[in-house]
């Protein structure tokens, strides 16, 4: 199963409520904690990486907190992925990763997955935080549907 990590989902919702700040304002870990519900020590861990990789700018004093680097319409999950989970690779061999698999001397699908995991990329990048920010679409259960 391909899953990303909490702290992934955490920064897209980290990133949400940042866009939700007073334009061109910074925000402080604890307030960001208290309006995402996320503990404090895991909001501040967030914001460093998410710092590190461009996303978020801090600034220090009294009036320091962060602030985005650009609307979250403008960021693709994959930047966001990328920086807190490190590169989307489906199988050590797409990651480049050689040595991982006792099997990759004799494996007849090595390489054969690059085409999948490009493919997965492209179809996170066409995604913003702002997309997965929006109101949701309604979408109908299938057993309520079928019932029907």
């Amino acid at each position: 199963m391909l899953r990303l990590s909490k702290l992934t989902d955490y920064a897209v919702v980290v990133l949400t409520r940042l866009e939700e700040a007073e334009e061109g304002g910074v925000t402080t870990a604890p307030v960001l904690a208290a309006a995402t519900g996320l503990a404090e020590p895991t909001v501040s861990k967030v914001l460093k990486i998410l710092s590190h990789a461009g996303l978020v700018e801090g600034r220090r004093g009294a009036a320091g907190g962060y602030r985005l680097t650009r609307a979250i319409a403008e960021m693709p999950l994959t930047e966001v992925i990328t920086a807190i989970d490190g590169p989307i690779a489906l199988t050590a061999c797409v990651d480049n990763t050689f040595g991982l698999c006792d099997a990759e001397a004799t494996c007849p699908v090595r390489g054969r997955w690059d085409p999948v995991n490009d493919a997965i990329r492209r179809a996170l990048s066409g995604i913003s935080i702002a997309d997965l920010a929006a109101a949701p679409a309604i979408v109908p259960h299938p057993e309520v549907v079928a019932a029907e």
